[in-house]
């Protein structure tokens, strides 16, 4: 679908819409979510999501007073026509529970998962713990999903019917007592790789989740995901894949990664998962297990999608992940070589208006600087 810049009058609606979400978010959801325990708050903010995209009517509402749209917001990546560059990362949507709300509210895309080929039921409870005043949360859900087969499902159709929106799975592995050797390992990521095949727009592999038994044997040893790719590649599939690589790797050791990837089919890759580093962060319990989402990982995530755009060009399309609250935070991912940009924390600090918000600002700051579309701007801080 090709879009036309919103008229003045659409435009004006628009704004205000957004306006009137951001103050009722502030005001009234967001209070209410605060005052449950987060893993109490994001099990009623998924079923009430869940819900609310069965009403036909509501949805077309969302989407009329929320999508904001502008022909420079368009761009194609790994063959995809995407009709924004912006997306929902894995980890909030872990059963495919979102799809129709995110859609209407103007999402480019969605990764739904990870999702593991066994149903997990992830790591003990609590999952999260909220650090508002470092824009962050500590995560440590462990993979919980109900099975790549049913998650996949629900993907399959969502992917089918959205209207405007691109739908990715992340798949990983199993985290459960049955974990096994590298070879099980290696299997269990083929079983929801081949569930996948030609039933969404895309497919990301996650190697890097920092919060499970079998740790992270993919990426601490770069011939073990050599061995884990030689075995995807045997798997026909039409769609674009991606790795979600780890942020705390130094720059020869994450080069190292990408240069195993670059041997395989492997298309674009995520950078980067949870933040593991707490330094100057001393009033976080020590006893919160988990990795940090949000404004932590900004920084970091910034830098290696910069060295890895130097490096490689357009050998990989990148996606941006961590510390995307402004447009101007996402205008820097891009200038630094992400074609594609994907959050979760300010969705829950700022709300699911924040997508409009995001690209207004982005359209605006592309027209600033002369660019005509967000793939211009792609790297030219680097290039």
């Amino acid at each position: 679908m090709s879009y036309v810049s919103q008229s003045p009058v659409q435009n004006a609606i628009n704004k205000a819409s957004t306006n009137l979400f951001t103050f009722a978010y502030r005001n009234v959801a967001k209070k209410m979510f605060f005052a449950m325990p987060p893993d109490k708050a994001h099990d009623a903010m998924i079923s009430g999501c869940a819900a609310a995209g069965r009403v036909k009517p509501l949805m077309w509402m969302l989407r009329e007073m929320l999508d904001y749209t502008d022909p420079a917001l368009e761009t194609e990546v790994m063959g995809i026509r995407f009709d924004n560059p912006f997306g929902l990362s894995a980890g909030l949507d872990k059963n495919c529970d979102l799809p129709a709300v995110l859609d209407a509210a103007g999402f480019g895309f969605e990764t739904v998962g990870s999702t593991t080929a066994r149903p997990c039921a992830g790591n003990p409870r609590p999952w999260f713990h909220r650090l508002p005043d470092y824009g962050s949360m500590v995560v440590h859900a462990g993979l919980a999903n109900i099975g790549s087969d049913k998650v996949i499902a629900r993907a399959e159709k969502a992917y089918t019917n959205a209207k405007t929106m691109k739908m990715s799975v992340s798949i990983a592995r199993t985290n459960d007592n049955l974990v096994g050797d590298l070879d099980e390992g290696i299997a269990d990521y083929r079983t929801s790789f081949e569930r996948a095949v030609g039933r969404t727009n895309m497919i990301e592999v996650n190697v890097s989740c920092p919060n499970t038994m079998a740790g992270e044997p993919f990426t601490s040893d770069p011939n073990n995901l050599d061995r884990l790719f030689s075995e995807l590649d045997k798997v026909d599939r039409p769609q674009p894949v991606l790795v979600k690589l780890p942020l705390n790797k130094p720059w020869p050791e994450f080069k190292e990664l990408l240069d195993v990837l670059a041997e395989h089919n492997v298309q674009g890759v995520s950078i980067a998962n949870l933040q593991k580093d707490r330094t100057g962060m001393d009033d976080v319990p020590a006893d919160w297990k988990g990795g940090l989402s949000g404004l932590p990982c900004r920084k970091r995530s910034d830098a290696l999608v910069a060295q890895t755009y130097r490096e490689y060009g357009d050998r990989f399309a990148i996606a941006g992940i961590g510390g995307v609250f402004t447009p101007r935070q996402a205008y820097m991912k891009i200038r630094a070589g992400a074609s594609l940009v994907m959050f979760i924390s300010s969705l829950m600090y700022c709300g699911p208006q924040n997508i409009t918000t995001l690209k207004r600002g982005l359209v605006e700051l592309l027209h600033e600087d002369g660019f005509d579309n967000v793939a211009e701007a792609v790297g030219v801080d680097v290039r």
